[in-house]
């Protein structure tokens, strides 16, 4: 006993709590009667936000779980939930009084608190059924659910009784979260009252006017319902049908939901006046149908047969409407007493169904009933495990997970997810650019699975991309189909730019070769049967299309000139000349000569000579890939080329040194400013730009430029400048 005292003085609890603590730690105390006693002198004085007294508070709150048949150890948790947040080690003191799993739910529960006021500052439908998908992510064993149930709907009730003025926005969630969340697992003992509090708070003088509604002419009605209720109850027992007929109670927000929602009047309503019968069995709930319907006039489009089809959480039951002999509508209930309890406790249904909106009230599709199965077929309630200290778990949530953002936005990701997932959930951009995440504060690696309730927050660069291993399985990088789909994208479109650049320096060199630089793309695409330019471009970069095609549609085959012309011109000579354009041909006398335009050679590049057919000498680079494919065609064309030196007199003025085009390709990242840097950059190094053609996407940029150069070598540092420019990734003549 005196080991408890201690550990209750170290966690700051007062010396009445340590006394009362340790009197009450014996097993054979109940956990109920220990709990109120445990949490009594924490509680004493305390009021809620609400101005309700904390203590008071509890207690009802462990009564509506009694009235909902909460065992004891259910019932005794409402009380450690408030008196945790009076211990300074609330853990490690309910740990040792109560066990770890009473302990576990004080803590969960007082966090979930905190996520609702964070929710509750923020606005729109959405967020409120991201907290309704929370309230379930929280609870792994739905003791969570059922507490927070249960403390609103007294919340709700203290307001009703007091008068004060309701805090904004608790009606409104109420109503659209925590109604929908009791339905949703079928306690509508709880779902009803809730929705009929928070409409009363919400619309008060509809609420009143229904209400007067239904008090107008009450006498006449429970007096006919009551004759018709022993009617129905002896001739069913008469037909041997043993059968429990009672009225059922009239709940004000479905009656103004169905008004508003089929457009009808007060008068109009088909369950004014209603009757449930309950029955031993299945076959006894179709006799009965039977044995009404031979009864009374039955309006067959009014009928639902939800034992056959579910509801989504699980509700069973016959629903029918008949008029009796003077035309007033009766709604009557049909259903076995396990439907009846179920209906009124409810189960641990799989909530992870969509909602369709399809058909119903409650914006719930009749046809996605069971699309997802019950996953769990327990009473919700069957709390008696927790006193023999074994978990009360589900298989419910177990496939998805929910965190935070850092400003209480709520993320929905699937079991396992990392915060690359998080945040390409966030946005593509985001995922793309993420090099590292913190959750709850800290550092973590972002292969880290992400758990629920955390608040996750993402480290970005200004630019880059993902990262091949986050497709690896292996590495744990991603959970999610989706952003591993994202990240594939990237690396698709990627290598698709690259492909399709490659293929478009392969047509515009050949174009050039051609001389027929003046056709559009576009319209040389669609005389090949290509939608696009970068449909043709991307076929003949993966080498799927060959040149000779677009050579062939360009310019059809010429006829070879005579015999003696070309050997006139192969003929070699022993003296030496210069020819047009500052080239010497070696061993060819006034031969006409020409720069070729898929290579563009410039001094002092390494060139060589091509003789075609009646142009003359076309001279290339030596590394020219047009070039070698010629060659290895005809092989006996090449001859000898050499840069003819200008004269001596003209040697001090580089004005009368000859310029060269050379097409230079640029690449780097997007961003503003880049051509003009690239452009001063040429003309600080006094080189003439003559043609300039860009194309930005997806974050890239690539630029040709035809920059005019008297020297090739001089190029080459100049590029390298323009290399280091910022963004800039390479730089290099084409």
């Amino acid at each position: 006993m005196r080991t408890h005292v201690s550990e209750a003085k170290a966690s700051g609890a007062t010396p009445d709590v340590i006394s009362a603590t340790a009197a009450l730690l014996p097993d054979q105390v109940k956990t109920l009667e220990r709990a109120r006693a445990f949490a009594e002198p924490l509680l004493l004085g305390e009021t809620l936000p609400s101005g309700e007294n904390t203590l008071a508070h509890a207690d009802a709150v462990a009564n509506i779980l009694k009235t909902i048949g909460g065992s004891e150890a259910m019932q005794a948790a409402s009380f450690l939930v408030y008196a945790s947040a009076h211990l300074n080690k609330p853990q490690e003191v309910i740990t040792k009084a109560f066990g770890e799993n009473f302990a576990d739910l004080a803590m969960v529960v007082t966090k979930l608190v905190q996520v609702e006021e964070q929710a509750r500052s923020l606005q729109g439908a959405a967020q409120n059924e991201n907290l309704r998908k929370m309230l379930l992510a929280f609870s792994r064993d739905l003791r969570v659910v059922v507490l927070r149930l249960a403390s609103r709907l007294q919340t709700l009730r203290y307001f009703a009784a007091s008068k004060n003025p309701v805090p904004e926005g608790l009606a409104a969630e109420s109503l659209q979260v925590f109604a929908p969340l009791a339905n949703r697992l079928g306690i509508w003992e709880i779902k009803w009252e809730m929705e009929d509090l928070s409409f009363r708070f919400l619309e008060p003088e509809t609420y009143k006017q229904v209400a007067r509604l239904l008090d107008e002419k009450r006498t006449e009605r429970e007096t006919y319902v009551e004759q018709l209720r022993q009617r129905l109850a002896a001739e069913l027992q008469a037909q041997g049908i043993s059968a429990e007929v009672t009225g059922r109670p009239k709940h004000i927000y479905s009656i103004v939901k169905k008004m508003r929602g089929k457009s009808l009047d007060f008068d109009q309503l088909y369950d004014i006046r209603a009757l449930r019968i309950v029955v031993n069995s299945v076959p006894d709930c179709y006799a009965a149908l039977s044995w009404v319907h031979n009864q009374f006039q039955s309006l067959t489009e009014e009928f639902d047969d939800y034992i056959a089809n579910p509801k989504p959480n699980g509700y069973q039951s016959l629903h029918t409407i008949v008029r009796n002999e003077a035309g007033q509508a009766i709604e009557i209930q049909i259903r076995t007493q396990a439907m009846h309890d179920h209906a009124d406790h409810g189960v641990a249904a799989h909530w992870a169904y969509k909602e369709a909106g399809a058909k119903g009230y409650a914006g719930v599709s009749a046809s996605s009933a069971y699309d997802a199965k019950i996953a769990v077929l327990r009473q919700l309630l069957d709390w008696e495990r927790e006193v023999t200290g074994s978990k009360l778990t589900s298989g419910v949530m177990q496939d998805r997970i929910y965190v935070l953002t850092p400003d209480a936005a709520i993320v929905e990701l699937p079991q396992g997810a990392t915060a690359v997932d998080f945040a390409y959930t966030i946005h593509t951009n985001v995922g793309h650019r993420c090099r590292g995440a913190r959750l709850d504060g800290a550092l973590v690696p972002l292969s880290t699975p992400l758990k629920n309730g955390q608040t996750v927050e993402v480290i970005t660069v200004k630019e880059g991309g993902p990262s091949r291993d986050w497709l690896n399985p292996e590495l744990g990088f991603l959970a999610s189909p989706r952003a591993r789909s994202k990240v594939r994208a990237w690396f698709n479109t990627l290598d698709m730019h690259e492909t399709v650049m490659r293929g478009r320096e392969a047509v515009e060199k050949l174009l050039q070769r051609l001389g027929k630089t003046a056709v559009k793309l576009d319209d040389l695409a669609e005389q090949l049967g290509f939608k696009s330019a970068d449909d043709l471009f991307e076929v003949v970069g993966k080498d799927e299309f060959s040149l000779q095609s677009i050579e062939t549609v360009l310019r059809p085959r010429e006829v070879a000139p005579p015999v003696d012309n070309e050997q006139a011109l192969l003929k070699k000579s022993s003296t030496d000349d210069r020819a047009q354009g500052g080239v010497l041909v070696v061993g060819v006398d006034s031969l006409l000569t020409q720069l070729a335009k898929c290579c563009k050679p410039a001094p002092p590049d390494a060139i060589r000579g091509f003789v075609t057919r009646g142009k003359g000498v076309s001279v290339h680079r030596a590394d020219c890939v047009n070039l070698r494919e010629m060659t290895a065609r005809n092989g006996d064309r090449l001859i000898d080329v050499d840069w003819g030196l200008p004269k001596p007199a003209n040697m001090a003025s580089s004005a009368h040194h000859p310029l060269y085009p050379v097409d230079v390709v640029v690449q780097g990242t997007e961003r503003q400013g880049l051509l003009r840097d690239v452009m001063e950059v040429f003309t600080k190094q006094k080189m003439n730009v003559v043609a300039a053609n860009t194309q930005v996407s997806k974050g890239s940029s690539w630029m040709t430029l035809t920059v005019e150069v008297s020297d090739a070598g001089r190029l080459t540092k100049v590029l390298e400048i323009v290399a280091s420019l910022e963004g800039v990734r390479s730089a290099r003549r084409r």
